[in-house]
């Protein structure tokens, strides 16, 4: 057992109640397969701590797809189930109460893997998306130095370009464990397990998610051109129905944004308001009396017009004039007068001559 390779699979939630991004560990199940004898083992390693932890399970329907998540709160020693609440929070107390239940089993956690890397001579471990998996172990004090980590998603993806789930490539391959002759099937393989191993396989948990990906595996590597036509198939059958799905109707948000209306409804009193304020209007029509005041000026073109009698002043000085018209009559009757004397001389001369 040499060439043996340990599928790693592992179940976690963070604390309920606690930080959303502080994860503790529920289930471990490692599946050890022989490659020289197609010998399979399954261990598993459960965490029996007094603790409240959420899992998230995902909703999938006849072709794999995730259409949603639901959430479920689990107590690790009576695996009591009871409803998630988002509001829920820990005080202080109860929080490194959580901690410290939490702290004794990387003791178990760490002894676990010891135990069977020496059992097994496992020198690869094959991961599906195992980074956080991997992260949390050599937190618990796992030391993986020496070891080969293979993550199957991340090869899956590099060779199809399309991020596939767990759930989908077990649809693909067609993974499952048939109690009549008690082995392990896909489309093209089947593997025999041994019963007392075989209990362990239940959905939902980290053994039977370590026997999906070691069927998905060995499909992958051993028939790798049906392997990829089943999934791309698969891809087809999932674009071909999202295409196929009635477009949803947006009158949910219609009638969310109708209160909006509403508020704009009674935001128009504003309007009121700017119509209240219209008797700014009436203000200028107010100050109108400026023009009034304006128009009350204007009896300054009263005084200039009564400022004409400098006009009837020109006018009554006009008696000059008629001053200069007497004198020139006094000046023509001194004239006349004067004529007049010369012909009573010019007379009085033709008298002399006769």
């Amino acid at each position: 057992m040499r060439d043996n390779i340990a599928f790693l699979e592992l179940k976690f939630g963070n604390i309920y109640g606690g930080y959303a991004n502080f994860f503790a560990i529920s289930d471990i199940s490692l599946l050890v397969f022989d490659p020289s004898t197609n010998r399979i083992c399954v261990e598993s390693l459960s965490i029996n701590a007094d603790l409240d932890v959420v899992w998230v399970n995902s909703k999938v329907n006849e072709l794999g797809h995730t259409i949603g998540r639901s959430k479920q709160v689990v107590n690790l020693r009576t695996r009591r189930k009871k409803p998630f609440k988002e509001d829920f929070t820990l005080d202080e107390f109860s929080l490194n109460r959580a901690f410290n239940q939490i702290r004794p089993t990387r003791r178990f956690i760490k002894s676990f893997f010891g135990k069977n890397f020496r059992k097994y001579n496992i020198r690869n471990i094959v991961t599906f998306d195992g980074k956080r998996d991997i992260f949390l172990c050599e937190k618990s004090g796992v030391i993986f130095r020496g070891m080969r980590v293979f993550d199957l998603q991340k090869a899956l993806n590099k060779e199809f370009n399309y991020l596939f789930s767990l759930n989908k490539l077990g649809i693909a391959t067609n993974t499952h464990y048939d109690q009549q002759d008690g082995n392990l099937k896909s489309n093209n393989l089947k593997y025999w397990i041994h019963p007392i191993a075989a209990r362990q396989l239940k959905p939902r948990t980290a053994a039977w998610d370590a026997a999906r990906m070691f069927m998905v595996y060995q499909e992958f590597n051993e028939y790798h051109d049906d392997f990829t036509m089943k999934s791309a198939l698969l891809v087809n059958q999932i674009q071909r129905m999202k295409e196929n799905e009635p477009k949803k109707e947006v009158v949910p948000e219609v009638k969310a944004e109708t209160p909006k209306k509403e508020v704009v409804a009674t935001e128009t009193p504003k309007e009121e308001v700017a119509a209240t304020e219209t008797p700014k209007e009436e203000v200028v029509a107010t100050e109108t009396p400026k023009e009034e005041v304006a128009a009350t000026e204007t009896p300054k073109e009263e005084v200039a017009a009564t400022e004409t009698p400098k006009e009837e002043v020109a006018a009554t000085e006009t008696p000059k004039e008629e001053v200069a018209a007497t004198e020139k009559v006094e000046t023509t009757t001194e004239v006349i007068t004067e004529t007049a004397k010369n012909g009573v001389s010019t007379e009085s001369e033709d008298v002399k001559v006769e």
